[in-house]
């Protein structure tokens, strides 16, 4: 099923891919024959229930995985013919990650975190920039230990951003938390797509986080079944679930 957008600059094409999973004798198709199209600094968010594709996607797009079959271009370099190490460079310049677990090192500050990506990236932020933008500006020194799970997300939504990605991939990022820690977090999220023009995607099963989105790409059965366009996007701090 193909997307169309408004003209602007795409920032993703994917064409007919598929992946499929060999799992001993079990083959298990997570997508089936996908085109996508995603467009410089739009707020996405790719909407499915478990099992829908929605990960494998988001892994590919983000270099983490690779197509059965099937055309990846970033910007005008395809993907799908780049080995291992321009696949690492890719995500190293390119891309910030945001999961569900926020994977941050118990041992090391917030401050810290952070500048394990500002040490190896080509242009960073400094570090208090990056957890200013979340709202953390007053914990750069604590350890992830001494801070709530929300300002654990945030310190990693800092860390991916740190490196002035051009693209923010988010994985379940409100997943582990409640709802009002959640919208802090979605609400960092938004700040950083507003402010920074960094084209955002949003993996969720919450159909009310999708009202934030620019558009929505639902999923189901590892193909996109329909997407929505929103003239009115509703801030994070309006959302309730």
């Amino acid at each position: 099923m193909a997307i169309t957008a408004p003209s602007v600059e795409t920032v993703f094409t994917a064409r007919q891919i598929t992946k499929t999973y060999h799992m001993g004798e079990v083959d298990v198709q997570a997508l089936r024959g996908v085109d996508l199209e995603l467009y410089a600094g739009e707020f996405v968010v790719l909407l499915g229930p478990s099992g829908s594709g929605k990960s494998t996607l988001l892994n590919i797009l983000g270099g983490l995985d690779v197509p059965s079959s099937g055309e990846v271009f970033y910007r005008d370099r395809q993907l799908t013919e780049f080995d291992d190490a321009a696949l690492t460079r890719y995500r190293r310049e390119h891309v910030g990650f945001v999961f569900q677990f926020y994977n941050l090192i118990p041992s090391l500050t917030a401050r810290e975190n952070v500048s394990l990506i500002t040490e190896i990236a080509r242009d960073p932020m400094k570090p208090v920039e990056a957890l200013g933008l979340v709202g953390l500006g007053k914990r750069l020194d604590h350890f992830p230990a001494q801070m709530s799970g929300g300002e654990q997300q945030r310190v990693a939504i800092a860390r991916a951003v740190a490196k002035r990605p051009d693209v923010l991939l988010c994985d379940e990022p409100t997943g582990a938390l409640d709802v009002h820690t959640g919208i802090l977090v979605l609400e960092a999220i938004q700040k950083i797509n507003a402010e920074l023009k960094t084209t955002t995607v949003v993996i969720t099963h919450n159909a009310v986080i999708a009202e934030m989105a620019d558009r929505v790409i639902h999923l189901s059965g590892g193909e996109i079944t329909g997407v929505e366009t929103h003239s009115r996007k509703r801030p994070a701090s309006e959302l309730n679930w």
